[in-house]
């Protein structure tokens, strides 16, 4: 059982991205904004200008499964948004994991105990 939900509205990702704070790796940059509620929401976006439809839905799968399996470290009551950057093409789950975790640890939305894996 997951336990965030996804953004999936055009509205909703503006809002975060206009209204949210932003923090970036050389591989993600993440918008976050208080959404005042118990649940997190992420969505996920990648351009056009990272690769076409194959490259873009490959990252899409590895940032969505590194989200899943990392979920219960994050603090609840945001909306996220994660932008992926062109580096990460090409590259593997282990270091998109990283990276998210990484952008994650700058925003502070990383629970206490799990800030020092």
């Amino acid at each position: 059982m997951k336990n965030y939900q996804v953004i999936k509205n055009n509205e909703d990702f503006r809002k975060v991205y206009s209204m949210g704070k932003s923090r970036a790796n050389r591989l993600l940059v993440m918008y976050i904004l208080e959404n005042g509620t118990d649940a997190t929401r992420f969505g996920i976006s990648v351009s056009k200008k990272v690769g076409n439809s194959i490259v873009r839905h490959r990252l899409t799968r590895l940032i969505r499964e590194s989200i899943r399996l990392n979920s219960d470290k994050f603090v609840s009551g945001y909306d996220v948004v994660i932008v992926a950057r062109a580096g990460l093409k090409g590259l593997g789950f282990m270091e998109t994991e990283s990276a998210l975790l990484h952008v994650s640890r700058i925003h502070g939305i990383l629970k206490r105990d799990d800030k020092n894996d």
